[in-house]
């Protein structure tokens, strides 16, 4: 069967007990495309694993392709699967032949130049061998280069890909402190999969680097979402990879960021001093004050208020203030920003656990004028008023504090009584005095109590999957 002057090879293959006709078109070596790339391509790279699988996946058997090519069925499936290599220019001239592909589009010559070499009697004139092997050199280094030119452009992410996918980090930074950690790991989840294939591949390094970045930004939200959930261990393990994937960003704010991020973990759910330590990590990042790093100095300032290190805080605090005021964020609700408000909630903390009841007042009565009367970050504003009724159990007022911590979790959505918060609840109950006053306390516990149980019964974590 003949069409345009070209042979088309008829195959019977059967799918499902139903007999298809299929064939091998040489227009396909023109016209078609394989993993959304031309054959063309294939072809110049002479990759016959890919052509082998090409062919079959349009319905030419392997047992087919090797009897057109001239190798047993048992190496045709060996290639097929990348066992075994073709690199013999012999063969590529057989398979070219056998599978009706243009010689030019394998590097191998014109078709013509072929058919004399092969002809019988045909002599090479003297000196025409070493030409002609310089030839096929020149030939194959060609190939080889299209070859290297087009593994660069095809492991480089286009830039409206990335772009697409820089901004739906800053979508989720920008949702994040309003929305629950449950549904945040599951929007998360996407993207985090789609840097993770994009990174496996190689990437030149500009664009490995602002892959990089945004794996650090997306593996912080998540280990935030689950620390707030109360999963310390993963929090610890993704936190891990959020300092791995800044490091290898090369941005200096965004290794600050998630080493002060990461601080929180050891603050709530640990060894403070773990938190001094990892802020310290971060500080020592950079000497250029950035807000990143006014977030680190607040937080080790908070932490080292908690270890009872009272003039170590107190320093702290201050270098906190003197990094906010050279380079603190305006007002934002964005993640990981830190604005005016935040600073005040961290030296809510700080003050808080130095027992200076009278300053953590005024800090919080100024913070909690900040986030408003209808805050987008209500998580803040309830840590805040947990501060709050610490203070007023130092100040031996058992009933108001253990009222006000109730009333921080209840005003908080279902889904966001999460255990960072349930336990920050516990340290109340603890810092009730035990004489008189355990009414109070346990109101408050059975509260908590309540609150676990009932989360336990909703799930509490969204798996981000395989």
């Amino acid at each position: 069967m003949w069409r345009r002057g070209c042979a088309v090879l008829a195959v019977v293959v059967v799918r499902s007990g139903v007999i298809v006709a299929a064939q091998v078109d040489p227009e396909w070596w023109s016209s078609g495309r394989w993993n959304g790339r031309p054959i063309g391509e294939v072809l110049r790279r002479r990759d016959v694993t890919a052509v082998f699988r090409f062919l079959h996946a349009r319905g030419v058997s392997y047992g087919r392709i090797a009897a057109l090519v001239g190798v047993s069925p048992n190496r045709a499936a060996e290639i097929a699967k990348g066992v075994r290599q073709v690199t013999a220019y012999e063969v590529l001239e057989r398979i070219a032949a056998g599978l009706n592909i243009p010689r030019l589009a394998m590097g191998l010559g014109r078709d013509e130049d072929a058919d004399v070499s092969r002809a019988p009697g045909h002599r090479v004139a003297e000196g025409g061998a070493d030409r002609s092997l310089a030839s096929m050199a020149v030939n194959s280094l060609a190939s080889l280069r299209l070859g290297m030119d087009e593994a660069l452009a095809s492991a480089s992410v286009a830039p409206r890909q990335l772009e697409l996918i820089e901004e739906s980090a800053s979508e989720h930074m920008r949702v994040y402190p309003s929305a629950s950690p449950q549904v945040m790991l599951s929007l998360l989840a996407a993207d985090c999969r789609e840097v993770q294939v994009l990174s496996l591949r190689r990437q030149p390094a500009a664009v490995q680097a602002r892959l990089s970045g945004v794996a650090a930004v997306l593996a912080t939200m998540c280990a935030d979402a689950l620390m707030r959930l109360g999963e310390v261990a993963e929090a610890r393990r993704w936190y891990g990879t959020a300092i791995h994937a800044a490091d290898d960003s090369g941005q200096a704010q965004l290794r600050v960021l998630v080493r002060a991020q990461a601080a929180m973990l050891p603050y709530y759910f640990g060894d403070p001093t773990q938190a001094v330590a990892l802020a310290d990590a971060a500080l020592a990042v950079t000497s250029i004050a950035s807000s990143p790093g006014a977030l680190a100095a607040a937080g080790r300032a908070r932490a080292l208020a908690r270890i009872g290190a009272a003039e170590q805080a107190r320093s702290g605090i201050d270098q906190a203030r003197r990094l906010f005021d050279q380079a603190g964020d305006e007002d934002t609700d964005v993640a990981f920003r830190f604005p005016a408000k935040r600073l005040l909630l961290y030296l809510s903390g700080a003050y808080t656990w130095l027992g200076d009841t009278g300053e953590a007042y005024r800090v919080q009565d100024e913070a909690l004028r900040l986030y408003g009367s209808a805050p987008a970050v209500p998580i803040d504003v309830a840590l805040i008023a947990l501060d709050r009724s610490m203070c007023l159990a130092q100040d031996r007022r058992a009933t108001e504090a253990a009222v006000t911590a109730r009333d921080a979790v209840a005003d908080l959505p279902e889904t966001q009584r999460t255990e960072i918060i349930l336990n920050r609840a516990t340290d109340v109950v603890t810092a009730i005095p035990d004489k008189g006053q355990r009414g109070a306390a346990a109101m408050l516990t059975d509260y908590v109590r309540a609150c676990r149980e009932r989360a336990r019964r909703l799930g509490t974590t969204a798996a981000l999957g395989p």
